[in-house]
């Protein structure tokens, strides 16, 4: 293993520290991440004394610019690859009603103690006198040994003063594979309903970390057991659970879209193709209904899943923007390529498919088939084979029609400047029909062909070419 601080960054703000006769420690998540042999970019400097003023003799030094957040007593720079943030060792006390601290200056031990867990809260010493020497006041090297997260100090505490920590907890406990420590994991419990106080920005940053990690279904399945499910994501907990009538039940959807989620995450790193796979089957429990001859029924619940998006990501404080329409889009189209591999695949089925799915056609299709989950492996393996025959289909007719985001040839103002008409709702059902025909197979995506079309419809509505 190569020495945590060989890059010469670190000596010389060790230097610069000697220099100013204060101390200067590493601490938090690159030396957890050293020992855990991650690659870690993120280096935490913490001083007894004024971090910024460390920050800034270092970038006169190695000529880079600071940047200086004096309300937070920090400063941040860019180096090499890193990016550096300085601070002055703190002390911490919190009022109930807000995850906000109120800050005092305090020693390397206050800093220590206002730490999450005490993997994040090992440093390594930068001044001359202790440089590379770990200081681990909780044992964290003995928690990273023994794969366990736990809080430095009482853990109520911890979570009551900043109940972010509490999700964090489960955050790390995907990431990285780790299991919380008991005391930690009741105190989470019984803590849950406190993470009512934090902002819902600062819950979707984390959420998103456990939706990016290698199995996200692990932090999902950790929230929705520690209660803390029902105050941050309730429409995704009411897809929990099984209903069972003359002896048929459907399938517990809150695992199931968990399974999907994982199945996307093995497949893509896009983060919002991930949203899309957790809201696919959204709308499940509104739309629920039993039928006597077919059993268990969610008729329409992409559709009804479609408009349930933006309000989550509103709820959610997410971004309102060709993210949100791109999930959207994704969570209405979702059983599509299913229902063709359960029939027989038309081309003119497969035409609409790429009409509207457009360049998200293959995003669509990761989705579906890794929604394709039974218990039922021959049902499965039915579903897989037709499955491909679409993928197969899809292809043909795409180099064949040149269908994906395609516009008909002729447009409205063709339309206006042939027959001298102003606009109206008859141009729009001359495109619609020229449009249909180019998707039913009827005629090719061609100029010609789609003018002597619109030529015909006008005809039957009375229209004259202007001379």
């Amino acid at each position: 293993m190569n020495h945590p601080l060989e890059h010469p960054v670190f000596r010389r703000i060790g230097e610069i520290a000697d220099n100013m006769q204060v101390e200067a420690y590493v601490i938090g998540g690159y030396v957890r991440d050293y020992f855990l042999k991650r690659p870690s970019t993120d280096i935490d400097v913490v001083v007894i004394g004024s971090g910024i003023e460390v920050a800034k003799q270092l970038s006169q030094e190695i000529k880079t610019t600071v940047s200086v957040f004096k309300n937070f007593g920090t400063a941040m720079l860019k180096y090499d690859s890193m990016e550096i943030e300085f601070v002055g060792a703190r002390k911490e006390s919190y009022r109930a009603s807000s995850r906000k601290p109120i800050v005092e200056n305090g020693t390397l031990t206050d800093d220590q103690n206002r730490r999450d867990f005490t993997i994040n809260a090992m440093a390594f010493g930068l001044n001359k006198n202790n440089f590379g020497i770990c200081l681990d006041p909780f044992n964290g090297m003995e928690d990273l040994k023994n794969k366990i997260i736990r809080t430095p100090l009482d853990p109520d505490t911890t979570f009551s003063d900043d109940p972010l920590r509490m999700i964090r907890a489960i955050r790390f406990a995907t990431q990285i594979g780790f299991d919380i420590e008991g005391k930690t994991w009741e105190a989470i419990v019984r803590n849950k309903d406190r993470i009512t106080i934090v902002s819902k920005e600062r819950i979707v940053t984390e959420m998103n970390k456990i939706i990016m990690s290698s199995t996200p279904s692990v932090g999902f399945k950790l929230f929705e057991r520690s209660g803390l499910l029902s105050y941050i994501f309730p429409e995704l907990l009411r897809l929990k659970g099984v209903e069972k009538i003359r002896g048929k039940a459907h399938k517990d959807n809150f695992f199931h879209t968990l399974q999907v989620l994982d199945n996307v995450a093995s497949e893509s790193d896009n983060l919002w193709l991930r949203w899309a796979a957790l809201l696919h089957d959204i709308a499940k429990p509104q739309t629920k209904s039993w039928n006597d001859i077919v059993g268990w029924c969610f008729h329409g619940h992409e559709v009804v899943g479609s408009k349930m998006v933006p309000v989550i990501f509103r709820n959610m404080k997410m971004p309102m923007n060709e993210k949100m329409k791109y999930v959207q889009k994704l969570v209405f189209l979702h059983l599509r390529p299913i229902v063709l591999a359960q029939e027989e695949v038309t081309d003119s089925a497969v035409r609409r498919l790429l009409f509207e799915a457009g360049d998200d056609i293959d995003d669509l299709m990761l989705l579906c088939r890794a929604d394709i989950t039974s218990a039922n492996d021959a049902k499965v393996k039915r579903y897989l084979r037709n499955f491909e025959i679409v993928k197969q289909k899809l292809k043909e007719i795409e180099e064949k029609d040149r269908i994906r985001n395609f516009q008909p040839p002729i447009t409205g103002e063709i339309i206006m400047n042939t027959y001298q008409i102003p606009p109206s709702d008859l141009i729009g059902k001359i495109k619609s029909a020229i449009k249909e025909a180019i998707l039913d197979g009827k005629i090719e995506n061609d100029y010609h062909q789609a003018y002597q079309l619109m030529e015909k419809i006008a005809a039957d509505y009375g229209l004259q070419k202007k001379e």
